[in-house]
């Protein structure tokens, strides 16, 4: 079955370009060129994954964001300004899964997108949906929830598969560029600082008033330290 992506950019050149490329290599597309146009579209009809421009007529694409986070755990692409580092950092604190600086490559939105519908699948796809604990959380496979001390954990699906990958390597330390690989499904390339704001918000998620669960290991990696 064809992956169905939102489209939802007001720039008409643009937006054709990208509907095209994407139509070209099998996605189904849907357009939307208004952040109230593409959230409807998201709420009403069945999408796979949300590409979305922050700069729009209306309300702008981290409103739009928001919303959605209030409803649903879509995979969202935020398209941003190049050199606009604060609507990124702003985006991912609000819940986006990956972001592409604008002019963009139709190319490289395209493997982020497979990397995002990859990761999910590969979750849906294991064996076992049967809960774990560690520690204050338990984990929901079938669910792609996680709750700690009972309540649960408001994790975008790239941060629960950060989450997944650390939890099943507690004490050990996973490098940098295999976390990458492995939770966002490509490769860590300089200045890229995508997987270091994910952690950041998985950190003040798990522990807003503690000392951080997921350790810096300078010069290796990450390492998630189990708490009671």
């Amino acid at each position: 079955m064809q992956s169905r992506i939102l489209l939802v950019e007001d720039d008409d050149e643009l937006r054709v370009l990208l509907a095209r490329y994407l139509a070209g290599q099998g996605f189904t597309v849907r357009e939307a060129t208004t952040g109230n146009e593409g959230l409807a579209m998201a709420q009403e009809e069945r999408v796979d994954l949300v590409v979305l421009d922050i700069m729009l007529p209306d309300i702008n694409g981290l409103e739009v964001l928001r919303n959605l986070r209030v409803r649903t755990r879509l995979p969202v692409i935020l398209l941003t300004a190049r050199g606009e580092e604060t609507d990124r950092i702003v985006g991912f604190e609000v819940g986006a899964d990956d972001y592409i600086p604008k002019p963009c490559n139709p190319r490289e939105l395209v493997a982020r997108i497979q990397a995002a519908l990859r990761r999910i699948a590969w979750d849906q796809e294991r064996p076992s949906d049967q809960p774990r604990c560690l520690g204050d959380l338990r984990i929901q496979p079938d669910q792609r929830r996680v709750y700690q001390n009972g309540r649960p954990v408001d994790l975008t699906a790239t941060e629960y598969e950060i989450l997944q990958v650390l939890l099943n390597h507690v004490g050990s330390v996973v490098r940098k560029t295999d976390l990458m690989q492995w939770a966002l499904g490509r490769r860590l390339t300089p200045h890229d600082r995508t997987l270091d704001m994910h952690l950041s918000n998985l950190r003040r998620k798990l522990d807003p008033e503690g000392e951080s669960r997921i350790e810096t290991v300078r010069g290796l990696g990450y390492s998630y330290r189990s708490v009671e």
